[in-house]
């Protein structure tokens, strides 16, 4: 494939730590352009609860600083699938909340995993996770959309596949208030072969075909610690998985992928968190 020059609008950045009051500021110190942040603790019940000046602040300093766009990643604990009625309840309220919350943080995307069957079926999980999304929609016009992650494929997952995706988008009445976000490191754990110039076109082909990229708002960028298939969530820094250098230059360069915001969700070379430096490595492959 034809390099590219570059390119201004590349869109790369990571999620950051520090909430709505310090995400600004770590963005600025790893170069960060689009930013996903947490905006209650991602794993615990505790609504979140952030103080409506610390929210306006975050907004006036992301458009003073020409951030974003901006993603909020949902609460870890969110099941729309669970067999429990008690956790199935707390995860639509959570989600109900943390969309408005995100919303008015001015995010583009509230991320989330769509859900873990478990033992159950697959046809009840799906019937769970669509009711849920409705109620989660109740009253609801802001602008943020719900944004339906790529799963890796482990405990039973639904969206590990992009026909599961779709079935959500499609029997949602393809209700543009969703979105879909790739994961590179799940999509390459639940075996879509990103690594390989024959898999990627592959995996572009068929989300083409069953969902369409205008339903795609944002890659998590990460490498994998796993190989092909594994069907395990675990993050890499860029270049040091098995997806690799090349492979992400692949994916950097194709026009479906290239202008998305390319989110960082990996350990960093320091082992806490994205850095600059696996965000510098991004910019030098979509430039090369």
């Amino acid at each position: 494939m034809k390099k590219q020059k570059s390119d201004q609008k590349l869109c790369i950045g990571a999620h950051v730590n520090g909430g709505i009051t310090g995400a600004v500021s770590k963005a600025l110190e790893i170069g960060a352009q689009p930013m996903q942040i947490f905006i209650g603790s991602p794993q615990t019940w505790r609504p979140p609860q952030p103080a409506p000046p610390d929210m306006q602040k975050f907004k006036t300093d992301v458009k003073k600083e020409k951030l974003g766009p901006v993603f909020v990643h949902g609460n870890y604990l969110v099941n729309l699938a669970s067999s429990s009625k008690e956790n199935l309840e707390k995860s639509v309220i959570n989600l109900h909340t943390a969309l408005r919350l995100a919303d008015q943080v001015g995010a583009e995307g509230l991320i989330f995993h769509p859900g873990s069957a478990g033992s159950g079926s697959h046809t009840d999980a799906m019937t769970k996770i669509l009711a849920a999304i409705q109620v989660v929609f109740q009253g609801y016009c802001g602008s943020c959309k719900l944004v339906l992650e790529v799963c890796a494929g482990q405990g039973g997952t639904i969206g590990d596949k992009f026909s599961e995706l779709a079935e959500i988008i499609n029997e949602s009445g393809q209700d543009r208030r969703l979105a879909i976000c790739w994961d590179t490191c799940h999509l390459f754990s639940a075996g879509y072969d990103v690594a390989s110039e024959e898999g990627l076109a592959k995996t572009i082909d068929e989300f083409e075909r069953l969902i369409g990229f205008d339903w795609l708002v944002a890659i998590h960028a990460n490498d994998s610690k796993n190989p092909l298939g594994a069907r395990k969530d675990r993050h890499e820094n860029i270049g040091a998985g098995y997806i690799g250098e090349e492979a992400f230059r692949r994916m950097l360069h194709h026009p479906s992928l290239r202008m998305q915001p390319w989110i960082l969700e990996v350990p960093g070379f320091d082992n806490k968190g994205p850095d600059r430096k696996n965000i510098e490595i991004l910019h030098r492959l979509a430039t090369t």
